[in-house]
């Protein structure tokens, strides 16, 4: 097997190198999925457009996507890294395992909204009309669907960049989730 190694700012690109220090300066480190990014001379700079677009949806429903598309997708470091983001969004820890298992029973809202996004992450975008409708029942509106999905594939790129590189998660650990739900 060959191993992907995470790539220093001395082996990428200039562009690149402007990207690192500015993560450099915001997070105070690189975390080490976006200096894989960096392999591709475009990669990282799409990503990070991406991830930083405007959204409809706030900070918070986008971690609930997040973590709800990392677990689908068995993610550890998209897993760790949005453990982190979603306290700093303000979940706790039970309900960041909630949030995982595709439930919020702690706000109709977004429970409505993981249960969607779940669906459409297992079932690849084909989710059951009843979850659509009470999507918007709950109060989202065609742009939050049109975002959220947005939020889907962002969050499935990382995931899917990790599956294949398994580049060292630099983040502390997600606990182990002991619930499995049913598809």
């Amino acid at each position: 097997m060959t191993a992907i190694t995470v790539p220093t700012r001395d082996t990428v690109s200039p562009a690149n190198q402007a990207m690192f220090d500015a993560l450099q300066g915001q997070l105070g480190f690189v975390p080490n999925l976006y200096a894989t990014f960096a392999y591709s001379e475009n990669a990282l700079g799409t990503y990070l457009a991406l991830q930083s677009a405007k959204s409809s949806l706030s900070a918070k429903a986008r971690e609930v996507v997040n973590l709800v598309v990392s677990q689908v997708n068995e993610c550890e470091y998209c897993l760790a890294a949005h453990t982190a983001l979603g306290k700093m969004n303000g979940f706790n820890d039970g309900q960041i395992i909630d949030i995982r298992t595709g439930t919020a029973p702690f706000d109709a809202k977004l429970d409505a909204l993981a249960k969607l996004t779940r669906a459409i992450a297992i079932r690849r975008g084909h989710a059951d009309q009843a979850l659509i409708d009470a999507f918007f029942a709950a109060g989202w509106t065609k742009e939050n669907l049109v975002d959220a999905i947005v939020t889907i594939g962002d969050k499935t790129v990382s995931n899917y960049l990790h599956a294949a590189t398994r580049v060292p998660v630099d983040f502390p650990a997600a606990p182990a989730l002991n619930v499995q739900r049913a598809a």
